[in-house]
């Protein structure tokens, strides 16, 4: 008597064939959970109100600019990934509905210390605390520049 050999019982297909769907189902929980950061329906109140616009300068860099004064308060320069990033996504889905350029964007600084990006033109309101304190502050900061005054309550 001789001992069986040890068989794999996938083929190299089937084996491919399911690396291939595990990476499609990791992939769309990746894509699912981005969409999680989309805030619906705040709860608190907003504090201090920026509204924002947004211009490509020929170095590469974005001027940020306060949409009422006309005022650059800020220069977005380098990497600078999240906010690059977070801009893009909105500029992206404006461009997506035709509504390049248009209304302003707004900071928006909450009562419950949350700290949200909406854009005016397409309702899209994006939570910036759930992306971490690291990548909130860089928005924190053109709040801080602009010397906005807080919101009153009528």
């Amino acid at each position: 008597m001789s001992i069986p050999e040890n068989k794999d019982f996938l083929s190299p297909v089937a084996k491919i064939l399911v690396a291939a769907g595990i990476s499609i189902v990791l992939l769309l929980v990746f894509i699912n959970s981005r969409d999680l950061s989309t805030v619906r329906e705040p709860d608190a109140s907003p504090v201090k109100v920026l509204q924002l616009s947004f211009e490509d300068r020929p170095d590469g860099s974005i001027a940020v600019i306060d949409y009422k004064t006309g005022k650059q308060i800020d220069t977005v320069q380098g990497e600078a990934g999240f906010v690059r990033g977070t801009l893009r996504g909105l500029a992206q889905e404006r461009k997506r509905r035709g509504l390049d350029g248009g209304p302003p964007f707004e900071l928006i600084y909450r009562a419950d210390g949350r700290l949200t990006l909406s854009d005016t033109a397409t309702g899209r309101l994006v939570d910036l605390e759930s992306f971490g304190p690291t990548n909130a502050s860089t928005f924190f900061k053109l709040l801080n520049e602009s010397k906005v005054v807080a919101v009153s309550k009528s």
